[in-house]
């Protein structure tokens, strides 16, 4: 199973909506929504028969019993996190500051502090017949991205069989989700749009794929927003070489798409047909990549 992970150096590329259209044209068997932090894939994705959810753990948080607890600060005092509270001389542990290092476990004297596995995300696999979505959540405060989007990409594991492409929303920025999202993927195809701070961006994240020695593409979304710095990208891609599968002029029938719950590939307008144009040149990068 081949993976295409759909990526954009900064948020409001239209990212998803590429990503959205893809599946849909390709009728894709397996994919999934590797942005943990406001996932919103889903919303065009359509009614799933059956859902699966199942707590994702991180690392483990501290927890002080009180019974055993003889108050010596100890574990307040070598704490870097503040995350030690003490309040009418009972000290306890802020789940969401604590960063797991166990420090304040290894002080204490009293044998007072043990570790907990603490849920850190909520991971969501949708099935429809052979159809696989995997998507998950990240609970509030903890910074585990990067190893939730791992496991949000292991669920796919079970359309092996059926899929030969995999469709990945990534992340926006070039944080530990991107990272741990361009990790093994077979093409990634960056959606960029021509302002000054995307065109930024774009060079940021292209540089985070080539550390990765993970193949590259490059679309514009909303080029005729600015003609002429989506000819600097152009130009950009031929430097570095590039492939410039196509370019997605603004359409304001997407909007409307989007808040039916469809895709842009199901409604007729300009945008549509250059999504398309850019899928089959995206598929035709990948199997040039891959010797296909």
């Amino acid at each position: 199973m081949l993976q295409i992970l759909i990526l954009s150096g900064k948020g409001g590329t239209g990212k998803t909506t590429v990503a959205s259209s893809f599946i849909k044209l390709n009728q894709a068997k397996a994919y999934a929504d590797c942005d943990v932090d406001a996932p919103n894939l889903h919303l065009v994705s359509g009614q799933f028969p059956e859902k699966q959810d199942r707590d994702y753990f991180g690392l483990p948080k501290a927890v002080i019993d009180q019974d055993l607890c003889n108050g010596c600060n100890r574990c307040y005092e070598v704490c870097h996190f503040d995350a030690i509270v003490v309040k009418d001389g009972h000290y306890s542990v802020n789940p969401i500051a604590c960063e797991g290092c166990s420090y304040c476990m290894h002080v204490c004297k009293a044998n007072a502090i043990t570790m907990h596995d603490e849920p850190a995300g909520l991971l969501h696999l949708y099935t429809r017949s052979d159809e696989h979505f995997s998507t998950a959540t990240l609970l509030m405060g903890s910074g585990t991205t990067g190893k939730l989007v791992t496991e949000v990409k292991k669920q796919l594991e079970g359309a092996k069989e059926t899929a030969e492409v995999a469709i990945l929303d990534g992340s926006p920025g070039i944080g530990c989700p991107v990272i741990a999202s361009l990790s093994g993927v077979d093409l990634a195809l960056m959606v960029a749009e021509p302002s000054l701070s995307g065109i930024s961006d774009l060079k940021r994240v292209v540089q985070s794929a080539k550390q990765l020695k993970v193949p590259v593409a490059v679309m514009v979304n909303k080029h005729d927003t600015n003609e002429a710095i989506c000819s600097d990208i152009e130009t950009y891609c031929k430097e570095e070489g590039l492939p410039f599968v196509g370019k997605v002029p603004y359409d304001t029938e997407a909007v409307r798409a989007i808040n039916e719950g469809k895709t842009l590939i199901e409604i007729e307008s300009k945008g549509s047909e250059a999504m398309k144009d850019a899928y089959y040149k995206t598929l035709q990068v990948l199997k040039e990549y891959k010797g296909l």
